[in-house]
């Protein structure tokens, strides 16, 4: 089954996510089968949040279910 999720980047204690298409049993810093989009939260100039809307529903159309943190944030930016 597929999942989308975050997959932690970035250094200590500063955080960066891409948001990724992969396989549940993977890990979340493994390999996945494409990135999405990311999300910077301690960005303080440039973009916080950026998700290819088109690749997401794709994906979601095919089956893949998002975790709980990357539904809401599709919900605040009016993907789903």
């Amino acid at each position: 089954m597929l999942s989308i999720r975050l997959a932690r980047n970035g250094a200590k204690k500063r955080p960066f996510y891409h948001i990724v298409v992969s396989e549940n049993d993977r890990i979340p810093t493994g390999q996945a089968l494409e990135i999405i989009g990311f999300v910077n939260p301690i960005s303080t100039a440039g973009e916080v949040l950026r998700i290819d809307a088109e690749k997401a529903k794709a994906w979601i159309q095919k089956g893949a279910q998002p975790s709980k943190t990357v539904l809401e944030l599709f919900k605040k930016n009016a993907i789903l």
